[in-house]
């Protein structure tokens, strides 16, 4: 008998219909050997959808009614971005009602999803990270002639917590940097101003299977914008460039750290690491538990220029981390 598997989307954050479209595509191209539904969080509730069809899910029995037919499902992917998956608060629940799940715990989930705590920890173990300065809501502002001593001009402001492209802006000039400030601490508790890396920016996919880790082709960005912002990344306002135009040993040197990184963090499932390279030191930017996986989204071409296929890859990873 195949397995039933719910692949859990949408959510909370401002990348609600991404997170669909991304379950959309590994939905359509998940292993025959496993029966796939599309099970949808909103602030309205659960719904499972079948077709057009919407129907009610029952979350604690991991089940819903098709007819008078109750139908239980024996696995989850989460595949949130932003909160409540990519912070692990899924990940969490499911653990209590003792679902399985393909993908990182909750916290190396809610490790990475904080982009300042995240780098902090990395920064224990000596991989490079730029340097920045960690705000909270309601706490003192620094003035900006501090932050310019501090780190320079431009920065990049960041909300640590929202695991949302919005938000993120390059500030350019001291008069710009309370505006950017109040835009990010509407998207999240706490906020990250970092100095300015320039840099070639890349991008790698990691995931584990039975015949060891995979680190697959890295991406180079080249944003037609400031920066590889919502824009740049979901509306192709940018050269996404696979493999990235870098030597064999800087390639190779970004695939090790991002499987260093994965390790480290006893992430599982398949994650994105984003770098900037400084010269020829990879600097990590973000890691990215649940990576986007549209049509637009980088992970499946890194997939096709490493010649593998969706499916393939999926199988690779839900035989691995299934129970």
């Amino acid at each position: 008998m195949s397995k039933k598997i719910a692949i859990i989307c949408g959510g909370y954050s401002s990348e609600f219909e991404i997170s669909l479209k991304s379950a959309n595509t590994i939905h359509n191209n998940l292993p025959s050997v496993l029966e796939s539904y599309l099970v949808v969080l909103s602030r309205e509730g659960w719904h499972l959808m079948k077709g057009d069809e919407k129907i009610d899910f029952d979350l604690m029995n991991f089940s819903f009614l098709d007819g008078v037919t109750l139908v239980k499902l024996d696995m989850a992917l989460v595949y949130i971005h932003g909160n409540p998956g990519e912070n692990g608060k899924i990940q969490a629940m499911l653990e209590l009602i003792g679902i399985p799940y393909i993908n990182s715990g909750p916290l190396a989930s809610e490790l990475s999803f904080d982009k300042w705590f995240c780098n902090q920890f990395l920064k224990g173990f000596e991989i490079p990270v730029a340097k920045s300065i960690y705000l909270q809501k309601g706490g003192q502002l620094p003035s900006a002639s501090n932050v310019q001593n501090k780190l320079g001009l431009p920065v990049f402001v960041k909300p640590c917590d929202s695991g949302s492209s919005y938000g993120i802006a390059r500030v350019n000039k001291t008069e710009e940097l309370n505006r950017a400030l109040k835009a990010a601490f509407e998207e999240g508790e706490s906020v990250v101003i970092e100095e300015y890396l320039e840099g070639i920016e890349v991008t790698c996919g990691v995931y584990n299977t039975n015949s060891g880790m995979v680190a697959l082709p890295p991406t180079e960005i080249v944003s037609h914008n400031e920066f590889f912002d919502f824009e740049a990344k979901y509306k192709g306002l940018s050269d996404e460039i696979t493999p990235a135009r870098i030597s064999l040993e800087l390639t190779i040197k970004v695939q090790e750290m991002a499987k260093r990184i994965y390790q480290l963090m006893q992430l599982r499932s398949l994650v994105r690491i984003d770098f900037m390279i400084v010269d020829d030191v990879p600097n990590v930017i973000e890691v990215n538990t649940i990576p986007g996986f549209s049509n637009e989204s980088i992970v499946p071409k890194m997939i096709n220029v490493a010649g593998k296929t969706i499916t393939q890859v999926w199988s690779d990873i839900i035989e691995f981390e299934s129970p």
